[in-house]
C-alpha cells in the first residue's frame, strides 16, 4: 500500500508514519523540510515550502505520484481541505482527515463560545456540532496565522462531499514524550477535579490512524480516545504531585465534560490500545517532577 502522510515529521505524523512503515505499507512523507524526525530510512520523503500550512497547491511530484490513501495530518480548514480535495479527487483509494474533538457543540458550551444547556456526554459520532465557527481565531496573534482559519467543521464537510472515500478521525487531547510530556492538561486542571476530557497517548492515536489508512472497512468519523475517560481526580490520584505551581484555570464552564465515545473505531475497526495509559502517564509524570 502506497502512502502519502502530508505533514508527518512532528509528533504525531512522525508516531503515525512509523507505525504505517511497521505494518508494511510504502510510506512518503510531504512535509517543508524544517523539522527532521528520527524516521525509518525506508520512509521517502518530499520536501517543498507548499507544505506550509494552510496547504493550498501541491507539488508535482505530489499530484504526478499514484497513492492509495493520502493521510492528511494538518488539514486546518475549509480552503486547504478543499484545495487537497481537488488535488487528489477521484485519483486515490481513500483519503484520512486528521479532525478534532473540538467539532462538537460540548466544546463550545465548554469555552462559552456557544452558550446553551449541558450537552450529554459520552459523545458519540453523530453528538450535534457547533454551530459557531472559528473557535480560535480570537487568539491567531499567540498561536498564529493558522488559528484564524482554522475550522475542523467545515474541512469535513469538504471530506465528506468529495469524490474520493475519506476516513474523518476526531482526536482527542493528545499526549506523550514529544508533546504535552509535561500532562499540563491534566495537572493544570487540578482544580477542577470532577471534570472529565478524554485523552490519548501519541501512540495510541498513531494506531487509529493507521487503522483508518489500511483497514478494508475503514470509512466514515471515528472518535478516537480512551474507553474510559476519568475524572481530573481520578487522574491525579495515580500520579506523583507536581513540583510546578498551577496555571490559573480558563473561564471555562467545567460543568461540561469534554468525554467522547469510541466504541465505533474499537467495533468496527478492532481498534485496541498499544500503550497503555495510566502506565504511560506515570511514567512522564516521573520526568515532570
Amino acid at each position: 500500500m502506497r502512502v502519502l502522510v502530508v505533514g508527518g515529521t512532528r509528533f504525531i505524523g512522525a508516531h503515525a508514519a512509523r507505525q504505517l512503515a511497521e505494518a508494511g505499507a510504502q510510506v512518503t512523507v510531504f512535509h517543508r523540510g524544517k523539522s527532521e524526525a528520527a524516521l525509518p530510512a525506508r520512509i521517502a520523503h518530499i520536501r517543498d515550502p507548499l507544505a506550509e500550512y494552510p496547504i493550498l497547491r501541491f507539488p508535482d511530484a505530489v499530484r504526478g505520484r499514484d497513492w492509495d490513501v493520502v493521510v492528511h495530518m494538518v488539514m486546518m480548514g475549509e480552503a486547504d481541505a478543499q484545495a487537497t480535495a481537488d488535488a487528489f479527487d477521484g485519483r486515490i483509494g481513500r483519503l484520512v482527515m486528521i479532525s478534532s474533538g473540538d467539532v462538537y457543540r460540548a466544546y463550545g458550551r465548554l469555552t462559552g463560545h456557544e452558550p446553551g444547556p449541558l450537552e450529554p456526554v459520552p459523545l458519540t459520532e453523530s453528538a450535534a456540532l457547533r454551530a459557531t465557527f472559528y473557535p480560535y481565531r480570537a487568539m491567531a496573534g499567540k498561536l498564529g496565522n493558522y488559528a484564524y482559519d482554522y475550522e475542523k467543521i467545515l474541512a469535513e464537510r469538504v471530506m465528506q462531499a468529495a469524490r474520493t472515500p475519506s476516513v474523518i478521525l476526531r482526536l482527542p487531547k493528545v499526549y506523550g514524550p514529544e508533546d504535552n510530556a509535561n500532562l499540563a492538561t491534566v495537572y493544570g486542571f487540578a482544580g477542577q477535579p470532577r471534570w472529565r476530557w478524554t485523552h490519548g497517548h501519541v501512540d495510541n492515536v498513531a494506531r487509529a490512524i493507521v487503522l483508518a489508512a489500511m483497514h478494508p472497512k475503514a470509512e466514515g468519523i471515528y472518535n478516537v480516545g480512551e474507553a474510559h475517560t476519568p475524572t481530573m481526580g481520578e487522574r491525579l490520584a495515580h500520579l506523583p504531585p507536581s513540583s510546578e505551581p498551577a496555571a490559573p484555570l480558563p473561564p471555562f464552564n467545567f460543568a461540561q465534560d469534554m468525554v467522547c465515545d469510541t466504541t465505533r473505531i474499537r467495533d468496527a475497526l478492532g481498534f485496541a490500545e498499544v500503550v497503555e495509559a495510566a502506565a504511560a502517564m506515570r511514567a512522564l509524570a516521573q520526568g515532570r517532577r
